[in-house]
């Protein structure tokens, strides 16, 4: 991967509904042949550029880091597959309640993505690439930026979030790095894809930090038997995790009753959740 990429302002012609000041690499190309070359998008809080020179590395004026998985689909509806998260526009109204941080979007590897979010291959579903897709995120992503922006590198000013299959690796990512990440959203993960992550999470220590995990009581409305598998799920790692020592500091369960498998859901919980993680 490139060591010093050049960075563009979003391109905001056309039908774009992006707000704020959101940067796009050049194409950035992984060195594990397992993933694909994707651009990445990053969130500046309205902050951000107040100092003299807004790339300074100040540790009085430096930015916690949530990375989300999915990147396409957080902040422009016209790049979405089925909406958009708004995580723009929810970091800019935290941010009068002095809440802010730098988003990092990553895109998904477009046909790749089961297999960049799943930690172990599933013979029925495939996948099993998650490592590859976290050493890229902790081994070549983390250290540009923390170079090219101000950011925070503590642990506890790091953190992972996603849905779906991106929550299943935001959960496993927090584990198979704890000196790196110290805060995971975990919305309407998709266990029943890797089984394998109760055992895996059976066997960790406890690592102090901040988990958010949720889910929808309506998840998929045409399918009874996977939303009772995504709410059953999600309580059985809720108190897998609760059983490990989280207690109410560390872990915020959140059962949305109607909600469906949908980036307008995560939307709705999204503000809450990074008050939570961040807060």
């Amino acid at each position: 991967m490139s060591a010093d990429p050049e960075w563009h302002p979003y391109d905001l012609t056309d039908d774009h509904t992006v707000v704020g000041d959101v940067l796009v690499s050049e194409e950035l190309d992984p060195d594990s042949p397992k993933l694909p070359s994707r651009r990445i998008l990053v969130y500046l809080p309205p902050s951000y550029r107040e100092g003299d020179d807004f790339n300074e590395t100040d540790g009085d004026d430096a930015y916690p880091v949530l990375y989300m998985h999915d990147g396409q689909n957080l902040f422009d509806e016209r790049t979405s597959n089925a909406g958009e998260w708004r995580v723009d526009e929810t970091m800019q109204a935290l941010a009068e309640e002095a809440l802010e941080a730098i988003v990092v979007a990553v895109p998904h590897g477009l046909d790749n993505r089961h297999n960049e979010y799943t930690p172990h291959p599933s013979e029925e579903f495939g996948g099993g690439d998650a490592d590859a897709y976290l050493d890229f995120l902790a081994s070549e992503l983390k250290p540009v930026l923390d170079d090219e922006f101000r950011t925070r590198t503590d642990r506890d000013a790091t953190g992972l979030m996603g849905s779906s299959l991106g929550g299943l690796v935001s959960l496993y990512g927090y584990f198979e790095y704890p000196e790196m990440f110290g805060f995971a959203g975990v919305m309407s993960p998709a266990f029943w894809w890797n089984r394998e992550i109760f055992d895996y999470v059976e066997s960790q220590s406890h690592v102090s930090g901040k988990l958010y995990v949720d889910v929808g009581g309506n998840e998929r409305p045409d399918d009874p038997e996977r939303t009772r598998e995504y709410v059953e799920d999600a309580e059985r790692m809720v108190e897998l995790l609760r059983s490990k020592g989280y207690d109410e500091d560390e872990l915020r369960f959140v059962v949305d009753d109607e909600a469906i498998h949908h980036e307008d859901a995560w939307a709705d919980r999204l503000p809450d959740a990074v008050r939570f993680l961040l807060g």
